[in-house]
């Protein structure tokens, strides 16, 4: 049988055309779910131009982050997509932040396509505005907003014009925000980490699940910058990239 995506609407959240925010999550704990919801409706997200999607993973046929977040994706309404872990509370950052760091970055690089609390910059440092278990409340690489190579995935916010979307040939449950980021780039937008203050539960783990993901990571993105000459009907293009 198929897959399908469960979409559940809070009762705040009505579907409609015309959204300003939709908030996806995969989720495996209804609990979290729930509790993840309530702060966001809490601050300032539960108005009628806002709607909560939700992949339901708590049942054996599950959807992985790249094709259930594509999911979402493709089915939200929201002009900004905000993808984010079941286990982030909102603090005091909320909408009214939000809508305010969204205006300064489109001011700041019209061409952006994704925002979000944590990253990685081309120099190899960090950008991280964040609370979580590890390091408490982080801010680190400053002054915000910072562009970046790469974003964490607990918390980004696609913007949903540029159409921008995750590799159909990855799977799993890590880095697909740097996969994301990519795809972005290679359509000519941009990646920043931005001055949104939250709350994570949790610290990433690098287990054996993510070593093997790492590794299907760097296979694919190696194949696709490699060095190539690219024939069109009307001339031979060399293309040069990363070497085999």
């Amino acid at each position: 049988m198929a897959k399908t995506i469960d979409v559940r609407l809070s009762n705040i959240s009505l579907r409609a055309e015309g959204k300003a925010y939709t908030i996806g999550t995969l989720s495996r704990y209804a609990d979290q779910y729930e509790a993840m919801v309530e702060t966001f409706v809490a601050n300032g997200f539960g108005v009628d131009d806002c709607e909560f999607l939700v992949v339901d993973n708590r049942r054996d046929d599950q959807w992985d982050a790249f094709h259930g977040l594509n999911e979402v994706l493709n089915q939200a309404q929201g002009r900004y997509v905000i993808l984010c872990h079941e286990d982030v509370r909102l603090m005091q950052d909320g909408r009214a932040e939000l809508d305010a760091r969204l205006a300064e970055l489109t001011a700041l690089d019209p061409k952006w396509a994704l925002a979000g609390n944590a990253g990685g910059t081309d120099a190899g440092t960090l950008a991280i505005r964040i609370t979580d278990p590890n390091t408490g409340d982080t801010a680190i690489g400053g002054p915000f907003p910072v562009r970046v190579m790469s974003l964490d995935e607990n918390f980004i916010v696609v913007r949903k014009g540029p159409r921008i979307g995750f590799s159909s040939d990855l799977d799993g449950f890590h880095l697909y925000g740097a996969d994301l980021c990519l795809n972005a780039e290679i359509m000519g937008h941009s990646a920043y980490v931005i001055d949104f203050h939250l709350q994570h539960l949790s610290c990433g783990n690098a287990d054996a699940t993510f070593w093997a993901a790492a590794n299907a990571f760097t296979g694919k993105w190696r194949r696709a910058f490699r060095r190539r000459t690219m024939r069109t009907t009307c001339a031979m293009l060399p293309m040069e990239g990363a070497p085999d």
